[in-house]
């Protein structure tokens, strides 16, 4: 549910941020961490193919083989595997990820594992572990980085200066949806793989907004001129829409088999939208996700008013 593009959205006072611009370095979607090398850790994935007994195998090896390294900061030193480091850039990109989900993607379903790497990284104080009521009678809990978890991968360029990272909460009452995010991505990368592709890097909707509203500000004096508003929209990949100009809540840049650049804008509807906001995200040109609940009812919203448009199963 991306906020109104037009709107300045003050971040948190705790709240940092890359304030970085693209280059050509290139990253691959997160999976099961288990390769070392001098500098930079790299995670190699394993494949989607795999069994159960399979990857839980795999993961016993790559835990045993799996030796902290020291990490300095100023004058600290932080000892860290593979698969912390790895954790902490997961987190960093998405500012808050649910620990079941994390565990499923960067853990190859190694819960275990997972959860003794969240302890380790929550006692030197880079992760913070919250249960927050999202519902009367639900909790989800989650993961975010604190200040000291962003400054190590800042201070140890763990992630492309390009790549934005977060740390803290913004918003916690849209924590359900913003902690949905990553599974959208993962959705959505695996279809991006299956066709040859390969996921570079992720841009959340506050680093799009922010991008946006910084140019639609300079326009000024020409703030109301469409030709004008049109070239900034354009110079960020967007659309105008009935006079506005959507932002989706999740853009992956990804190059495709044949080393093309190119990138696909997502949107998570929930059944809280209004037709009329479906059928913007669908003018701009967004792909749209819905948890599984919300599909159904979304989809029949669609056909009623003529909308064409898919809604995705998250």
């Amino acid at each position: 549910m991306s906020r109104d593009a037009f709107s300045y959205d003050p971040q948190d006072p705790g709240e940092t941020r890359d304030q970085s611009t693209r280059n050509s370095t290139r990253q691959r979607r997160s999976t099961s961490p288990n390769t070392r090398d001098g500098t930079n850790p790299a995670p190699e994935a394993i494949g989607r193919g795999d069994s159960t007994d399979a990857r839980e195998q795999h993961s016993a090896r790559d835990e045993r083989s799996d030796s902290p390294r020291a990490y300095y900061v100023r004058d600290r030193a932080y000892l860290l595997r593979d698969s912390e480091m790895n954790s902490l850039k997961e987190i960093g990109k998405f500012r808050v990820i649910p620990v079941s989900d994390l565990a499923k993607f960067a853990y190859g379903g190694n819960r275990e594992r997972m959860e003794k790497d969240v302890r380790a990284l929550a006692r030197k104080s880079l992760v913070r572990d919250k249960t927050l009521e999202i519902s009367q009678k639900k909790t989800l809990r989650v993961v975010t980085l604190t200040k000291a978890g962003h400054r190590i991968l800042k201070s140890t360029k763990q992630v492309s200066y390009d790549q934005p990272i977060y740390h803290g909460l913004v918003k916690p009452r849209e924590v359900k949806h913003d902690a949905d995010l990553y599974r959208l991505y993962q959705k959505e990368a695996a279809r991006i793989e299956r066709d040859g592709g390969r996921p570079v890097r992720v841009l959340l909707d506050y680093e799009l907004k922010r991008n946006l509203n910084r140019d639609l500000a300079l326009l000024d004096p020409e703030k109301d001129n469409a030709d004008r508003k049109r070239e900034v929209a354009e110079k960020h990949h967007l659309q105008i829409v009935n006079g506005r100009i959507p932002v989706p809540d999740l853009r992956v840049e990804y190059e495709t088999q044949e080393l093309e650049p190119r990138h696909v804008d997502l949107e998570l509807v929930t059944r809280d939208y209004r037709p009329r906001a479906m059928a913007a995200k669908a003018a701009a040109g967004f792909s749209m996700y819905a948890r599984s609940q919300d599909a159904s009812r979304l989809r029949r919203v669609l056909d009623e008013r003529e909308i064409t448009a898919g809604i995705l199963t998250l």
